[in-house]
């Protein structure tokens, strides 16, 4: 008599399994190479030049994204989407964006623009000291 191949054998057959590791690559979990200790205050992120307009910059150690909304006007939201914990992984046209499912958040104020996430960015502390940004 011969049995049918299950439901998960198939799954894992047909790259269900590498889509999970994929998935993970964004997120916090699995990545060895690095620290799970935030970085502390004081600690400088970027100069204020290295910030586009209307954009913004990724520090992914630090998990923290840094917008630039207005010429001189400077926020700053964690790195880690609201949906399901997927790291952010770029900023462009005004909203910051998780590869995830899809979500975008608004530069300004972290607020959703683009479902599924439901809840906006959380605001993170920064300093503007001159042309330097750090971490408040």
């Amino acid at each position: 008599m011969t049995h049918s191949p299950t439901r998960r054998t198939l799954l894992l057959a047909t790259g269900a399994v590498p889509l999970t590791v994929g998935c993970s690559k964004y997120g916090d979990s699995g990545d060895s190479g690095s620290s799970s200790v935030e970085a502390s205050a004081g600690t400088e992120l970027a100069k204020t030049s290295e910030i586009p307009v209307g954009g913004g910059k990724i520090f992914k150690d630090e998990k923290v994204v840094v917008t630039q909304p207005k010429k001189g006007e400077f926020k700053a939201f964690s790195n880690i989407c609201t949906h399901q914990g997927c790291a952010v992984t770029s900023v462009s046209g005004g909203t910051i964006n998780c590869p995830c499912h899809g979500s975008k958040f608004n530069i300004t104020d972290g607020s959703v623009a683009n479902p599924p996430a439901a809840a906006p960015l959380p605001e993170q502390r920064i300093k503007v000291s001159g042309d330097s940004i750090e971490l408040a």
